[in-house]
């Protein structure tokens, strides 16, 4: 008998553990050669684990565990003949949709006692201590709560239960789930914990703001969004401005593109941009390598490409790593105004907002504009506050006047027209 033992691989470098997120098949499942028969986690992404050979499969770890890089998490029987009309490998999840249906019902029929035993029957006895505390900073009576202790007494219980009646409304306590779910964090979302509470520990995080008016840009895209996409095979969006904006500003200021690593700054000489996108497992960012010699074109199939992976899975380590700044845009999920946290051992990043049509002053003269807000925090450790402020200057004077400061002059030649 051929018995094949898969291991785990190595997902990259530094990276010496995973977590077995989701079994893709079922103990005892026959599996093809290359067949996705995992999803396991690391503290970078997530990736498939294919199956190594064709074969009855012998699941060895179970969901959560966290398995060691070269440890054997399962047998695949390579002697097996795949067993008459089984169904093929993308028809197996249908298989687990008759319990999904049947969870909802289960999680319906524990309803919880009602606090009242009866309509209009208010306590008779006092409240404890604990629970006339709560009913205090409710602005409750204890008359209205019907209390479940000895002798009719309101325990501490019966006063968090107890809800404030609406205006004109009974005053009885509403009744309602109070059910809770407990899951265990992705190793994913453990490591950008940790991450996210060392970088508010470890560095001097300041963020300064600013405004960019975004008028320029709407008009380059109306005007040659159709032409642009008919060429490149690709949107024209705002992202290819910022990324643009942002590779000369840190040409301008090259401490804003350096890091700490001890007692040393290191400047790097090119502009590895990361840039955040939200996929299914959480908020990746891959990276834009030299960024500061792509075109537009470029710019916007990179982005494109790398958003896809990520929505489906795809993206790999390596794509997700050395970035040396950061771009983040809140305001697709229309944050006004934030500030975003520096993406490690990067030493600032630049936050992106949504675009509101607001009055301003121009020439003397109110008028209408989309304008957005943009923060940009920074590690005061290596960065000043003039190099700081000056780099998001220099990122809104591309951004307000896009053709002379990012296409020299000729914007139909700035976008590769």
């Amino acid at each position: 008998m051929s018995v094949l033992e898969m291991k785990v691989p190595s997902p990259g470098e530094s990276i010496t553990e995973v977590e077995i997120a989701t079994w893709l098949v079922k103990d005892g499942d026959y599996v093809e050669k290359d067949q996705p028969i995992a999803e396991v986690d690391s503290d970078k992404a997530t990736l498939e684990l294919p199956a190594e050979q064709s074969g009855i499969i012998t699941l060895k770890a179970e969901e959560g565990d966290v398995v060691q890089v070269g440890q054997v998490v399962c047998l695949i029987d390579m002697d097996a003949k795949k067993p008459e009309g089984a169904a093929p490998a993308a028809e197996a999840p249908k298989q687990e949709e008759a319990p999904k249906a049947a969870e909802p019902a289960k999680q319906e029929a524990p309803k919880p006692a009602a606090p009242v035993a009866a309509p209009q029957t208010y306590a008779t006895g006092a409240p404890s201590p604990a629970a006339k505390k709560i009913l205090d900073e409710k602005g409750m009576d204890a008359a209205q709560v019907s209390g479940t202790g000895r002798d009719g007494r309101i325990t501490k219980t019966d006063a968090e239960l107890a809800a404030v009646p609406a205006l004109g409304g009974s005053p009885l306590s509403a009744t309602g789930s109070r059910s809770t779910t407990t899951t265990k964090l992705s190793v994913l979302r453990r490591k950008i914990a940790q991450r996210l509470v060392s970088v508010k520990n470890e560095t001097a995080m300041l963020t300064t703001f600013n405004e960019v008016d975004m008028s320029e840009i709407f008009r380059l895209r109306k005007q040659y969004k159709e032409e642009f996409a008919q060429k490149h095979g690709v949107g024209l969006g705002f992202m290819s401005f910022f990324t643009k904006a942002v590779t000369r500003a840190l040409q301008m200021y090259p401490d804003v593109n350096a890091s700490i690593d001890g007692d040393f700054k290191v400047n790097y000489d090119f502009c590895d941009i990361s840039i955040a996108v939200s996929g299914p497992k959480g908020l990746m960012v891959p990276v834009l390598r030299n960024a500061e010699n792509m075109s537009f074109a470029s710019v916007e199939a990179n982005i494109k490409d790398l958003a896809v992976k990520v929505r489906d899975g795809k993206i790999t380590v390596d794509e997700m790593t050395g970035g040396t700044f950061t771009i983040t845009n809140g305001g697709t999920f229309g944050s006004m105004m934030s500030t975003p946290i520096i993406n490690p051992p990067q030493s600032a990043i630049l936050g992106m907002h949504n675009i509101i049509q607001r009055p301003v002053a121009v020439d003397g003269q109110v008028v209408i504009r989309p304008m957005m807000y943009v923060a940009m925090s920074y590690d005061h450790r290596i960065i000043d506050g003039k190099e700081s402020v000056g780099f998001l200057v220099a990122v809104k004077e591309g951004i307000d006047n896009p053709v002379e400061i990012l296409m020299g002059g000729d914007e139909r030649k700035g976008l590769g027209l």
